[in-house]
């Protein structure tokens, strides 16, 4: 088992997405394979995907690997029970900008509501998992307004728009999420003590994680 603790943390934040690729078929398999023609995309590149049918998919970020000319694999992706494709795109990301002020780490969200199933024929309550609750991530940043991270962040605040993020532990393992930032710059916190400013993220699709 490998232990991995906040430190020696990489943050980066996407500073562009490529021309969109078109996606005609996902697999249902493990791994998911798509197929696009003539994508041009490299093992080990990172996109995100616009999916519409197989909404497990939707705004996921993350690798892509054994690629031919017309097909990629989404890395460490099993689909065999996702829902049918339908359509979709695929972006190659830019993770141009690098955090260097964040500290305190605050995760919440992610577990299903509870939908009652109880009839009148039960003497005892029945409920089933229904959709989950928004997934989100805070951080406490020191006060920067030169940080190339809280820059890119705060564009996209000011027009509502998304951005993919990357952590990279020092251990190797990786994680990303596409999210609508919120970073106002405001400068806050205590008599004589750092200046620091509040960021959050609400996910807009599922976490990827890799150990390496």
């Amino acid at each position: 088992m490998t232990t991995n603790v906040w430190t020696k943390v990489a943050v980066a934040v996407q500073t562009a997405l490529a021309a969109a690729k078109t996606i005609t078929a996902i697999t249902k398999a493990n791994p998911a394979v798509c197929t696009s023609t003539a994508h041009g995309y490299a093992n080990g590149n990172e996109v995100k995907l616009l999916i519409v049918g197989m909404l497990e998919l939707n705004y996921w970020v993350g690798r892509v690997a054994n690629v031919t000319a017309n097909t990629f694999e989404l890395e460490g992706v099993d689909s065999t029970l996702f829902n049918t494709f339908t359509s979709g795109t695929a972006q190659v990301i830019t993770f141009g900008a690098a955090a260097a002020t964040m500290q305190d780490v605050n995760a919440s969200g992610g577990e299903a509501k509870a939908v009652d199933i109880t009839t009148i024929h039960d003497d005892t309550d029945k409920e089933i998992p229904g959709s989950k609750t928004a997934l989100s991530y805070s951080f406490g940043n020191l006060w920067d307004p030169a940080d190339p991270a809280l820059i890119e962040l705060k564009k996209a605040d000011n027009v509502k728009g998304t951005r993919c993020m990357r952590f990279s532990f020092a251990s190797g393992a990786k994680v990303y999420f596409d999210s609508y930032p919120s970073a106002s710059l405001a400068p806050g916190g205590s008599k004589g003590e750092a200046v620091t400013t509040q960021t959050s993220f609400k996910l807009t699709g599922p976490i990827t994680a890799y150990a390496t």
